[in-house]
């Protein structure tokens, strides 16, 4: 089993083993010429699953609320992935499987749950991020939900990876107005209100409709929004307001459908992956070009006398025009 190759490991997670699916999760989230060959044999197989990505600031009950609504599917009949995108240790790098540990529920009635770590990434989502929702969705796991930390530019992040984006806001913690300033309303297509059973909770959704009017307003809601956000409020912990929240976002996915724009977000989802992957490489290239420039200037290479901006535009015109050199 250990020696099966790629296309067979994608072969058996088609055909629902959760062991080759976990092997070739690893492939991709470790990187390199594995995770290259799983994207190939996978990325004529996907398109079937609905990707929900879900965020919000730290402590707004993300994690419970994705594994109350996780468990609900389940019950249900269907078969829910949840990828928890963790923030990486500092001494290892590795997930610190916060999300995992709160998902035992989750886990326990049968819902497929992968950690991985952020691993500095900017936005909180890792390269890898994409890939592993494509081996998610070749094997049959409908909806796949990525769950991450809600630091940094990660609504981008979300948006970039997802067909539905939902932002999970609280009471008591200026969430609604933290939303705002962080460009969240441009992204969102579901707001969640957790923790609902507050006295102030009231407040926060009468907030955001509010910012949604003024956004209408503006022109600063999201572009490609089919239908004006809706608000679902939950409490997690009891269940209230999940089946609210699953139906709304399966709407959205019909609505996407309607209007002919789910393949449209899918299109700007694979730009944003070549995009990412190449600016991967040309990183990885530009340090190599500025290691070796300045390996030959300890030998009297011209770098020694040039200003950084002059080696800069150098090294750029020979990576552009002489990649090998």
């Amino acid at each position: 089993m250990a020696d099966r190759t790629v296309s067979e490991l994608v072969a058996a997670a088609r055909g629902g083993e959760l062991r080759a699916t976990a092997r070739l999760l690893t492939f991709v989230e470790r990187g390199g010429d594995l995770a290259e060959q799983v994207a190939e044999a996978t990325h004529d197989h996907v398109g079937n699953a609905h990707v929900v990505g879900l965020t919000g600031p730290p402590g707004s009950g993300k994690s419970t609320l994705t594994a109350a609504w996780a468990i609900r599917l389940a019950e249900e009949g269907r078969r829910p992935a949840v990828l928890a995108v963790d923030p990486s240790s500092p001494l290892t790098g590795g997930a610190i499987l916060g999300d995992r540990v709160r998902m035992t529920a989750a886990a326990a009635a049968g819902v497929f749950i992968r950690s991985m770590a952020t691993r500095g990434h900017a936005g909180g989502l890792a390269l890898a991020v994409p890939g592993m929702v494509r081996v998610l969705d070749v094997a049959g796991f409908d909806p796949v939900i990525v769950e991450t930390v809600g630091v940094g530019q990660v609504e981008v992040d979300v948006t970039a990876a997802t067909d539905t984006a939902v932002v999970v806001v609280t009471p008591g913690m200026g969430d609604a107005v933290q939303a705002n300033k962080a460009g969240l309303l441009e992204v969102a297509d579901l707001f969640a209100v957790n923790k609902s059973d507050r006295p102030d909770a009231a407040d926060v959704r009468r907030d955001l409709e509010l910012m949604l009017d003024l956004s209408k307003l503006t022109g600063h809601g999201r572009p490609d929004a089919v239908v004006r956000p809706t608000i679902v409020s939950t409490v997690a912990t009891t269940g209230r307001g999940v089946a609210e929240l699953a139906d709304a976002v399966d709407t959205h996915l019909e609505a996407l459908r309607d209007a002919g724009l789910l393949e449209a977000r899918r299109e700007v989802r694979r730009r944003a992956e070549v995009r990412s992957h190449l600016e991967h490489l040309v990183l990885a290239a530009s340090a190599a070009a500025v290691e070796a420039a300045f390996g030959a200037a300890a030998s009297g290479a011209e770098t020694a006398d040039e200003s950084p901006g002059a080696t800069a535009r150098r090294l750029a015109e020979r990576l552009l025009t002489d990649p090998g050199s």
